[in-house]
């Protein structure tokens, strides 16, 4: 209900305003939801694709690393195994 009353309290002070063209209105309204869209996306604290690829990648490289790893720590410990 709230979010309704806040279009419409807003489209009221569009036609208070005496925006009467068409291209006005619609750019007034188009400007409205962008910015309530913007913050949505704020609150939600989302991330961008840049963001988002980039922390792809290092999680990759993280991945990569804990493999060689873990096949170096397997190397080892076979090695051990043979001399006993």
């Amino acid at each position: 209900m709230t979010k309704s009353k806040f279009v419409i309290d807003k489209l009221a002070k569009l036609f208070e305003q005496g925006l009467i063209s068409y291209k006005d209105l619609s750019s007034e309204i188009f400007n409205i939801l962008r910015s309530k869209r913007d913050e949505i996306v704020f609150k939600m604290r989302l991330a961008s694709k840049e963001e988002t690829d980039i922390l792809i990648k290092r999680v990759e490289n993280i991945e990569k690393k804990i493999e060689k790893l873990e096949k170096n720590n397997l190397k080892k410990k076979s090695i051990r195994g043979r001399k006993s």
